[in-house]
């Protein structure tokens, strides 16, 4: 992974229209949170809308936070969906930063 700032590229308004939206609408959904050493996993219960929101989300996030390294696993059977999001030291802390909004 390149050495890429733990930085969000958006501007104080657009960032706050993005956790308003897409981010948090995703992380709401989740079903469970886990911290890991480098960011966070989500989980979500399959079907509606999810993968194509998760899609949607990974798609506009790594183009503002491209430090963010980002893993979907979809379980067999339309078992349960865990999306990983990663990325170099601090990234937890800035997750946190931008679930912990409203």
């Amino acid at each position: 992974m390149a050495d890429l700032p733990i930085a969000c590229s958006l501007s104080p308004a657009a960032l706050t229209a993005r956790r308003e939206s897409l981010l948090n609408t995703l992380a709401h959904r989740a079903t469970a949170r886990t911290e890991l050493p480098n960011g966070y996993r989500l989980q979500f219960e399959s079907g509606g809308d999810l993968l194509a929101l998760t899609a949607q989300v990974i798609d506009a996030e790594r183009q503002c936070c491209r430090f963010l390294q980002f893993s979907l696993t979809v379980e067999a059977d339309e078992g349960p969906v865990t999306l990983d999001l990663t990325g170099p030291p601090g990234t937890r802390d800035f997750l946190a930063s931008l679930f912990d909004q409203p």
